[in-house]
């Protein structure tokens, strides 16, 4: 595998390298949907057409990381499902929705992943879980009340790939989430209580968020079912994160 990338996902996949030769692992695009200049929208997408026409001439298969947050989906009632509407709610959806259309129309063969908020160590601090973790440790956090998110730990979300990969999955998107959403108060909750910290809290009400469509990635790859998905796999992940960047804090 080729990959694309030298950021937390481009890492994470690394274990990955030695196989699958015909794929390329598109790692390099935009991290945040926060506060993002239309010009590295523009720098993803002029590498990304490089890419699918190097994709074209080799043969080989993209493999896209896409968002399945609220940014493409929208504030919805029902479950955001690859087969359904997007209605992007924010220029990194927008932008996510639109690079996709350039690869389904490009002719190349490919895999789209729409990626929920994976977590592990190396991530930067301005992505989600970091930053409450960065808050916390200060004493002081922004809670965004009515925000709800599908944590993922990364390892999770790179076994599917490869499972999706070995299974020869091509030209589909599919939502690579645990299908479980937690309340970002209860996510701050547990950092408090993992990390023996009690914040201040400033509170921000939201409108609240749908949760993803986990039904396609089941179907295509069992073996999700035995990754401990649920309602409390939120708290899990967080431990992981808490144990691998802090191995002194308090369990």
């Amino acid at each position: 595998m080729r990959i694309i990338g030298h950021g937390f996902l481009a890492r994470s996949i690394r274990p990955l390298a030695g196989s699958h030769p015909r794929v390329v692992a598109f790692a390099a695009g935009v991290s945040s949907g926060d506060g993002v200049a239309e010009d590295q929208f523009a720098r993803e997408a002029a590498l990304l057409y490089d890419t699918l026409g190097q994709c074209l001439r080799n043969g080989r298969r993209l493999v896209y990381f896409s968002t399945s947050s609220a940014g493409m989906y929208g504030l919805r009632h029902g479950a955001g499902r690859e087969d359904g509407p997007a209605r992007p709610s924010s220029p990194y959806g927008r932008h996510k929705l639109a690079m996709e259309e350039v690869i389904r129309n490009s002719g190349a063969d490919h895999l789209i992943l729409r990626l929920a908020y994976p977590v592990g160590p190396g991530q930067r601090p301005h992505q989600f879980l970091p930053s409450l973790v960065a808050q916390v440790r200060r004493s002081r956090v922004r809670v965004h009340r009515g925000a709800r998110r599908d944590l993922i730990d990364v390892r999770h979300a790179v076994s599917l790939l490869e499972s999706l990969l070995h299974e020869d999955v091509s030209r589909q998107v599919v939502n690579i989430a645990s299908g479980w959403e937690a309340a970002v108060e209860d996510i701050v909750g547990h950092i408090e209580h993992r990390t023996g910290i009690v914040a201040e809290h400033h509170t921000v009400d939201v409108p609240a968020e749908g949760p993803v469509s986990t039904e396609r990635m089941h179907g295509l790859v069992p073996k999700a079912a035995e990754m401990g998905f649920g309602p409390s796999y939120y708290r899990q992940v967080i431990d992981s994160y808490l144990a691998a960047v802090a191995p002194s804090s308090p369990a």
